[in-house]
């Protein structure tokens, strides 16, 4: 269990809320409207309502007491930069703040945010990967150059072992478990055989992936 701190409960703040309690943490969630902050008060573990540019109330909060600080102001670029620095400043642990855009981002990580995420940039990206291929049914960024994709086994793939097949030594990717029936099965050996009705979950880069199962 993680102690986190949620700055700004907007839409999207409220969604980090809900799946952080559903995964058990404690979240205390700040916000200077006090109708964000009466809204999500069933749902998390504290709330507070409070400027968190003013470094008085940052103190008062005591950010270094925590694990991880989100920053979820995206309607104010001022306000989510300065806040993102005087959590910093004041010790945080970590900072993840959430931008609107490119130039957002690069202002966030010069003011200290230890990551960065921009959700529309990343779910534009998603959809246009699952949704423009018959082969590939979700994926996972994990950094500017590998990703996790669900695809299918192609046909010609069928009865073959993982040994076999190769894929790691041709093309640097990673099988990393086979899905059949929404379960999956990470005990994958040299000696698993591959069945085209199944799903696989691979790591790779997105260049490498589109030219393994043609993409």
């Amino acid at each position: 269990m993680k102690s986190v701190l949620l700055v700004g409960v907007g839409r999207f703040g409220q969604r980090i809320a809900d799946r952080l309690i559903e995964m058990k943490h404690e979240v205390l969630a700040v916000d200077v409207n006090e109708e964000n902050i009466n809204d999500i008060m069933p749902v998390v573990t504290d709330a507070q309502i409070g400027d968190c540019t003013d470094k008085k109330f940052l103190t008062s909060i005591g950010v270094d007491n925590f694990d991880v600080c989100f920053v979820t102001i995206r309607n104010d670029f001022q306000n989510s930069l300065q806040t993102t620095s005087l959590l910093k400043e004041l010790g945080a642990k970590k900072v993840v703040a959430v931008a609107n855009n490119d130039v957002h981002s690069k202002f966030l990580l010069r003011n200290g945010a230890d990551a960065v995420i921009d959700p529309e940039k990343q779910l534009a990206l998603w959809a246009a990967i699952t949704y423009t291929s018959d082969n590939v049914f979700d994926y996972v960024r994990i950094d500017d150059k590998f990703s996790i994709f669900e695809v299918s086994i192609p046909e010609s793939w069928d009865g073959i072992t993982v040994g076999k097949l190769g894929i790691r030594q041709k093309y640097g990717i990673n099988i990393m478990a086979i899905k059949a029936n929404d379960e999956l099965d990470i005990t994958i050996t040299p000696d698993t055989v591959l069945d085209k009705d199944n799903h696989l979950l691979v790591l790779g880069s997105l260049k490498s992936v589109r030219k393994c199962f043609d993409i």
